[in-house]
């Protein structure tokens, strides 16, 4: 019993700092996304190649979460966003408070969207609210079609699939249908892209949709 009563509190304390981190958000117009995936997802990669086609039409930040290394946020850096790194020392996801501290230390005038790239991991993160206007799962096709049945909280509180590394597809033991199926079971209103970031394969129109949610830079 005492076990359930600490991870209320902890959980009650996140809500609330998440709930002043949202505020802020509104206030000054920043659309704000919440990435998750297991580990290997290609989540940077697809970062990457999303800012690469957002370049010069929105004004973009990012904050990094990670275990170890601060490897993700030079990769993101090359783009000539401002980023800060979060380095968890082992922990397992993200808190409000971590992402409080890292706004703490960005020039955010301006700023239309700002990504927070999650901890790799898609238990911890399903149950964290950070202030974000949407969680976006991504699942890659190397995991299996699976993933929704195993991790359901994850794809039940988020707003966006990606389905990634579908260039993969016909080298695997994957059904794409399968996981859509699955996913959409779970979680009925969810929007699903599929993305490939060797090919380039629908990252335009995940780019386009993420631009219209953040004001196509007119905020």
């Amino acid at each position: 019993m005492s076990v359930i009563t600490i991870e209320r509190k902890v959980l009650e304390k996140n809500d609330e700092l998440a709930r002043q981190n949202r505020e802020l958000f509104e206030r000054d117009g920043i659309f704000v996304i919440n990435l998750v995936s297991s580990p290997g997802s290609g989540k940077t990669s697809l970062l990457e190649k999303t800012l690469e086609h957002l370049n010069g039409k929105i004004r973009v930040a990012v904050i990094e979460g990670d275990v170890q290394t601060d490897l993700d946020a030079q990769r993101v850096a090359k783009f000539g966003v401002p980023v800060v790194q979060i380095v968890t020392n082992g922990g397992c996801h993200l808190e409000a408070r971590l992402v409080q501290d890292a706004l703490g230390k960005m020039e955010l005038e301006g700023t239309d969207l700002l990504v927070i790239e999650n901890v790799g991991n898609l238990v911890c993160p399903a149950g964290y609210d950070l202030g974000e206007a949407m969680k976006i799962v991504i699942a890659s096709t190397t995991e299996g079609d699976d993933k929704p049945l195993k991790y359901p909280a994850m794809f039940r509180n988020a707003s966006v699939l990606i389905i990634n590394k579908v260039d993969l597809v016909p080298y695997l033991n994957f059904n794409l249908d399968e996981l859509r199926k699955n996913a959409l079971r779970i979680n009925p209103n969810l929007t699903v892209f599929e993305t490939s970031c060797t090919t380039g394969s629908g990252i335009r129109e995940w780019s386009e949709w993420l631009l219209a949610r953040a004001g196509g830079g007119n905020n």
